[in-house]
């Protein structure tokens, strides 16, 4: 049984979710990849409330290369998130690899003051 990319990407995925939970003081600052765009939320998953987002379909949002736009999405939600008095977040990098857009908006939102 071969898996398709989607099916590892959602099993590791899942691998994740078990261990990384956000709550209310220190939430999950969730990414999702798609080919065009990058997407981050800061969700509280005791409540089940989405506390923030930031993605790089915002206004504002300059168009360089993914990696420059990731991080520019990673400063935005540090922004978003210091505004909401929230200085401490985990990763959730839902299944994807730590490089490229990914890393780069973690590097971002880490300049930006988000600690994690």
């Amino acid at each position: 049984m071969s898996l398709t990319k989607s099916d590892r990407r959602q099993r590791i995925r899942f691998r994740i979710r078990k261990i990384v939970s956000g709550t209310a003081a220190k939430p999950r600052l969730s990414v999702f990849r798609s080919n065009k765009e990058i997407y981050a939320q800061l969700i509280d998953d005791v409540n089940g409330v989405t506390l923030a987002a930031a993605s790089s379909r915002e206004k504002g949002v300059s168009k360089g290369t993914n990696v420059e736009t990731a991080a520019v999405v990673g400063k935005l939600i540090a922004e978003k998130a210091l505004k909401a008095g929230i200085d401490s977040v985990t990763f959730d990098r839902g299944g994807y690899l730590y490089h490229g857009r990914i890393k780069s908006l973690a590097e971002g939102a880490r300049e930006a003051g988000l600690k994690f």
